[in-house]
């Protein structure tokens, strides 16, 4: 006679295949990753054990700080802009509901775009001679901007083209928290006689508090370990203004072959990416009603 298995060795049963591809896709990764930061790789190509010597690297190293603080500083802006633009553009969607399909797809159709498409697009746009967005400051009468070639300006410049692009994803989701939202408490400010204004700020953002704080979760896992567009548009550059610890990373491993360092710059910024999701899904917890 068959055995038959108990509710929890079903459960463990049917959940066994997600388990093997976690530990395949996830966890495997992650560990050969920190067993090569303990090692040294010279020219030819052998390793001898470093132990934390490569950690260790990191405090003297300029770079490595110059990295954080630039990944810290498009991170932050570019999730203000973000999250300001997409509640904004989540907004006016949620009120505009007779507003043809084809026009709110337009809204959010930039995040569909792939990264590199985005950014040799915005390359042409922005070139210093020959590009549209200098054309239209010189046609109001003001100075051409250098744009992505200049140290001052490139972070921002990044976070404006990365914000384009994903503010219509953030809209997404805020937009799926505003249709969720009891009307009763909207029927009672009406009754109260609650102005517009009020209403967004004393109610609405509020009541979308989890909302962003999802929206703030999904974005920073991404801005934090930003690549692509940057690759693309500047390569960290001009003078290394842009070079955040995820390009820095590549260039140390795959430019300079330093795999060591390059792994322990990598294992650093995942586990600044897990602390930073582990703290806001804290702060989400806080403030879910």
């Amino acid at each position: 006679m068959a055995r038959t298995l108990s509710p929890r060795g079903q459960l463990l049963g049917l959940s066994a295949p997600a388990l093997v591809f976690t530990v395949v896709m996830i966890a495997f990764p992650f560990g050969y990753t920190l067993w090569l930061s303990l090692q040294s790789f010279t020219a030819t190509g052998m390793t001898r054990f470093e132990g934390l010597g490569n950690y260790g690297r990191m405090v003297s190293d300029g770079q490595f700080w110059n990295g954080l603080t630039v990944t810290f500083y498009l991170y932050f802006l570019s999730l203000a802009l973000q999250l300001f633009f997409g509640t904004v553009l989540a907004l006016l969607l949620f009120r505009a509901k007779k507003l043809p399909g084809i026009v709110r797809s337009l809204f959010i159709s930039p995040f569909m775009m792939p990264p590199v498409v985005a950014g040799m697009m915005w390359l042409v746009i922005l070139d210093p001679s020959l590009g549209a967005a200098n054309f239209i400051l010189t046609s109001l009468g003001l100075p051409p901007s250098t744009w992505l070639a200049s140290p001052g300006l490139v972070v921002p410049t990044l976070a404006l083209i990365d914000s384009w692009q994903w503010s219509p994803y953030v809209a997404l989701i805020v937009l799926g928290g505003l249709q969720a939202l009891p009307p009763s408490v909207y029927e009672a400010a009406e009754i109260d006689g609650a102005s517009g204004w009020k209403v967004l700020w004393r109610i609405t953002l509020p009541l979308l508090l989890p909302t962003l704080a999802t929206a703030t979760i999904l974005r920073s896992v991404d801005l934090l370990r930003f690549f692509d567009l940057i690759y693309i548009t500047t390569q960290g550059g001009p003078a290394n203004a842009s070079t955040t610890l995820n390009i820095y990373g590549f260039r140390t491993g795959f430019e300079f072959f330093q795999l060591g360092y390059a792994s322990a710059l990598m294992v650093t910024l995942s586990v600044i990416v897990l602390g930073a999701v582990l703290i806001l899904n804290r702060m989400r917890d806080a403030v879910a009603w």
